[in-house]
């Protein structure tokens, strides 16, 4: 585990069942200003390791979306843009590409809130997932309800009446169909039943282990994100302030306390007591 100080001035186009090639997903020193004010990134610098997954925690704030932005070229429709650095993957430098690009590509993004086509069926919303035409779609189809089988039971239903679990499996299984090499999850858990929770990432780590695909999940559930992933992320104030092996983050100390809940003697705090929880910062 490494505490980092404030930085100085072929899976095959996918199918689901490809081997992955050693390719990193690279974002180096990047800065992100909004409505060239308002700076929220300030030298993120991280690695996202080929077949890996990979979690970013941090508190709301952070910079954790404004990353994935950066990554996936959504800044623009916020009016954000990357003032330094740069984002990098298979030898392409993603942040000089617009979004549409990026996908092609083969960095593709869930985000946030899910935003399925509510007046499509389950089903439509995947094939509009296979829109860059890779792959057999109704092949691709089966895999979808094979790792999501809830799915398969509501293909004709309108999604807009779909639970909040069973839209972010749609969201992931669309995203999945325009054949990623790269994943990014935004708050995956949020607004969702604890055990559909857990059976989104357990799904999520399944295919990362068939198919090689790599991920990052951004995640204020600290504890099922490092419990699903192999390396991980804190950042704060728009820096990244530590990094490391998933399970060394989850033994750290500050990580417990205050992204855990849980103090050095391994007793569970109240969430008020988290709330006021004054952290060390030894990684400051």
């Amino acid at each position: 585990m490494t505490a980092v100080t404030p930085p100085q001035p072929h899976i095959q186009p996918p199918s689901v069942g490809a081997a992955a090639l050693s390719s990193d997903l690279t974002v180096n020193n990047v800065e992100v200003v909004y409505h060239d004010i308002i700076q929220v990134l300030r030298g993120v610098s991280l690695t996202v390791r080929a077949g890996r997954v990979t979690s970013l925690l941090g508190t709301n704030g952070a910079g954790k979306t404004t990353t994935l932005r950066a990554i996936s070229g959504l800044l623009k429709p916020e009016n954000g843009k990357i003032r330094e650095g740069t984002v990098s993957f298979e030898g392409h430098t993603l942040s000089s590409m617009v979004g549409s690009d990026i996908v092609k590509s083969g960095v593709v993004q869930v985000p946030e809130g899910r935003r399925v086509f509510k007046h499509l069926s389950v089903e439509e919303n995947l094939r509009a997932g296979a829109i860059l035409g890779r792959g057999n779609w109704r092949d691709d189809l089966e895999r979808m309800y094979a790792y999501f089988p809830k799915l398969s039971t509501m293909k004709d239903k309108q999604a807009g009446y779909t639970s909040g679990g069973e839209q972010q499996m749609l969201a992931i299984g669309r995203a999945l169909m325009a054949h990623p090499r790269v994943l990014l999850l935004d708050e995956p858990s949020l607004g969702i039943a604890p055990l559909l929770v857990q059976e989104i990432f357990e799904n999520v780590r399944r295919i990362n282990r068939e198919t090689g695909l790599s991920v990052l999940v951004v995640e204020q559930n600290a504890n099922v994100a490092l419990r699903n992933s192999d390396y991980g992320y804190v950042m704060e104030g728009g820096r990244i302030v530590m990094e490391g092996d998933s399970a060394e983050l989850a033994s750290n100390p500050d990580v417990k306390e205050f992204y855990l809940g849980v103090t050095e003697h391994g007793n569970r705090k109240s969430f008020r007591e988290v709330k006021s929880y004054k952290r060390r910062k030894r990684w400051m």
